[in-house]
Order: structure tokens, then C-alpha cells, then sequence
């Protein structure tokens, strides 16, 4: 059995910061990558940052620079600072186990808007 569970969404103004976190319980050690997707009103999910368990990660282009992926592989937790969010950043962010498979969290809400 695997849990993941989000915190840190919440409503920021533009050009503000969020930190997100993904914490993943249970059977969890025959997995390698993490990953936050985003789904915006309307929108297909999309992949917004993955990192490997040795720290590598990839960026979808409209946040790099913005925003950073990390990991405590001994909290077996996830995070993803972002900084500098726009009103397109808006959307439920989820955090993801493995590559291609089921594992979802339950997605958090990040709203930016003035």
C-alpha cells in the first residue's frame, strides 16, 4: 500500500512564493523517481518537475528558473519551491510516484492572483 499526501497550496499574490510538499508512505523503496504534475481548469494534467533518487531532475520549460524539486529520501518526502509565481501557475498540483504508474496524491490547490 502507498500514501502520498500534498501540503502547502494556498492563495499568493503574483511574484510571491509557495512551497509544496509530498510526503510517501508504504511500500515505497522499489520506486526511483518523484514527480509534481499540475492541472489547471480545463487543462490536461502536465508534468511540471521530476527528480531522481539520486537527485537528478528535469524542469517543463515554463518554470525553469522559477521553480525547484527536491527530496529527503530519508523523510521520504518531496518538495517543490516555487517562487516567482503568475496568475498561469494557477492550477491543483500533484505529486506523483514512480514513472507511469498509479500512484497519485490527492493534489493540492494554488491559486495565484492580485
Amino acid at each position: 500500500q502507498v500514501e502520498l499526501v500534498e501540503s502547502g497550496g494556498g492563495l499568493v499574490q503574483p511574484g510571491g512564493s509557495l512551497r509544496l510538499s509530498c510526503a510517501a508512505s508504504g511500500n515505497i523503496s522499489r520506486f526511483n523517481a518523484m514527480a509534481w504534475y499540475r492541472q489547471a481548469p480545463g487543462n490536461e494534467r502536465e508534468l511540471v518537475a521530476v527528480i531522481s533518487s539520486e537527485g537528478t531532475t528535469n524542469y517543463a520549460d515554463s518554470v525553469k528558473g522559477r521553480f525547484t524539486i527536491s527530496r529527503d529520501n530519508a523523510k521520504n518526502t518531496m518538495y517543490l519551491q516555487m517562487n516567482n509565481l503568475k496568475p498561469e501557475d494557477t492550477a491543483v498540483y500533484y505529486c506523483r510516484l514512480g514513472i507511469g504508474t498509479r500512484y497519485w496524491g490527492q493534489g493540492t490547490q494554488v491559486i495565484v492572483s492580485s
